[in-house]
């Protein structure tokens, strides 16, 4: 006689003998109970289909109607989760890497990531696209870029997980290779991801040292006897706090640093404007916007402005890594929180933005400087009749916002490395090898801030570069997973911005490349100021 095995939930759906066991789903331990599907126990041991014993040739079969439960997660009973997980295996290497190991994420660990990640010393120069620009046009390209790279964020949020195969798109590359294929993916995506994070965190080394040594100069002004450290020295200092936090294990571990990094952020952007535009505006300031000897100089000039715009908004690449530390069910999508903690972090990042553009170009108009914007211009143009209290807050903000900002924007390289080490050996990263990586990464980030100092220089050709990841690949992905009705409004919607911001990427690649030529840089190779 066959056995029949029953599963205790509720509720009861028959179904015929003949019918093959569903296979169990293989996960590491550290999965059984993870959060990533369901929040109520996944693959507990009771909640497995067993098959039937094998019947002995020498007895009868016999045809019996077995009453086989369905897991209590699993509802109704046609859901796309329900489908996927009889057709899929959940990946057990997923439990062992740094943005997937914990998924007990909510709203406010997504708030405090996107704000440390979205806004920085980036938006510091948004007064030198002014200058260009003029007011009207200023204001009006801030707020377009804010609202189109809003929206391709909510789009990024939306399709974190497929609603068809309940699969979860963890990383800005993973869902780049679901929708352009894996080698398309690469050509496209690749190179700009990885220039975020690892670029990013140079440029961070780089502003941090050179704080590190402003911060030094207020605090010890004229009464320091000791020789200070040199720019280097302050250079490898930052690095090796940086290293040291990036010990954390994973992405949830690290949500209490990205909250000092976004009350840090707040902070210096609000002293910076408040400071600048109490002190009133300089003497003889002028508004009129810079002209160029040539047509062709002002619109490549134009379009450098844009990208340093277009720079001012980062974070999208790492949008779906935040998203994926949270846990989702059927009846608890995780994009339900995550976008509650994203219109959070991105109110006040307006709130930090617009006042910064405006406030800096009221205060100090023309004669912003290029290289620092806000940051240098308030030591320079008010470094001695402004407290020194202030000074070194604002520099000690800075500081911290840019050691918080290397961890989360170093998680996706960490990952990544760790990756490789976990599909070829099918077990977890070993903790000594972890901080091996960690620890190379660090210092790799420091040697090439020290190669190559001037890397702040190239701020619009990185806007250009970044600029598919934030205002065009999202829209492509929304037509090609969602597919919008054609000729519909968000059909024209998405091809529109999509092929728009392509447009822009390309010729703002070329007129950074054109400004660079033609204005110069002060190329400086192993010799940071």
């Amino acid at each position: 006689m066959g056995e029949v095995i029953e599963v205790g939930s509720t509720p009861i759906t028959p179904r015929a003998a003949s019918v093959a066991p569903t296979p169990p789903i293989s996960a590491p331990p550290s999965q059984f109970h993870s959060p990533s599907l369901s929040r109520s126990p996944l693959l507990a041991l009771e909640d497995h289909i067993q098959p039937a014993t094998k019947t002995p040739k020498s007895s009868t079969p016999k045809i019996s109607t077995p009453k086989i439960r369905t897991p209590r997660f699993i509802t109704p009973l046609g859901s796309p989760i329900r489908r996927a997980l009889h057709l899929t295996k959940l990946d057990p290497q997923d439990a062992w890497l740094p943005i997937t190991e914990s998924r007990n994420g909510n709203a406010y660990y997504a708030a405090f990531h996107t704000l440390c990640s979205g806004i920085g010393i980036q938006a510091l120069i948004l007064p030198v696209a002014f200058t260009i620009l003029g007011w009207t046009w200023g204001i009006i390209n801030l707020t377009v870029a804010f609202i189109w790279q809003l929206y391709t964020l909510y789009i990024l949020v939306q399709l974190h997980e497929s609603q068809e195969t309940g699969m979860r798109y963890s990383r800005y590359l993973q869902l780049c290779s679901a929708t352009f294929g894996e080698k398309l993916a690469k050509w496209l995506a690749l190179f700009p991801i990885m220039y975020l994070s690892g670029g990013t965190c140079v440029a961070l080394i780089i502003i941090g040292g050179s704080t590190c040594k402003m911060f030094f100069n207020i605090v010890c002004g004229g009464t320091c006897t000791t020789q200070p450290p040199t720019s280097v020295e302050w250079y490898l200092i930052f690095t090796s706090a940086a290293v040291l936090l990036s010990q954390l294990p994973n992405l949830n571990s690290i949500a209490g640093v990205s909250l000092i990094g976004a009350i840090t952020a707040l902070g210096y952007c609000t002293l910076i404007w408040v400071i600048s535009v109490a002190e009133g505006r300089l003497p003889r300031v002028s508004y009129n916007p810079v002209k160029a000897n040539s047509e062709i100089i002002r619109i490549f000039d134009v379009l450098n402005a844009l990208g340093i715009i277009a720079f001012a908004f980062r974070g999208h690449n790492l949008i779906l890594e935040i998203q994926a530390t949270m846990p989702s069910d059927e009846k608890h999508p995780s994009r339900v929180p995550m976008w509650k903690g994203v219109k959070v972090a991105y109110t006040l990042v307006a709130a930090c933005l617009f006042p910064l553009a405006i406030g800096g170009y009221w205060a100090y108009g023309q004669m912003i400087p290029k290289e620092g914007g806000m940051l240098t211009a308030l030591y320079a143009f008010h470094g001695r009749d402004t407290s020194q209290f202030l000074l070194g807050l604002t520099s000690l903000f800075v500081i911290i916002n840019a050691v918080s900002s290397f961890q989360i924007y170093g998680m996706p390289m960490f990952d990544d490395m760790e990756s490789k080490v976990v599909h070829r050996t099918k077990k977890p990263c070993p903790w000594w090898l972890r901080a091996i990586f960690r620890a190379m990464f660090g210092y790799g980030c420091f040697f090439v801030a020290v190669a190559i100092p001037f890397l702040g220089s190239l701020a619009g050709l990185i806007g250009g570069i970044a600029l598919p990841v934030t205002l065009a690949y999202p829209c492509f992905m929304w037509l090609k997973i969602k597919k919008p009705k054609m000729y519909g409004p968000m059909w024209w919607l998405n091809w529109v911005l999509g092929v728009l911001g392509m447009a822009l990427s390309g010729v703002l690649i070329a007129a950074g490349v054109y400004v660079i030529i033609d204005t110069g840089i002060e190329v400086s190779f192993f010799k940071p100021h």
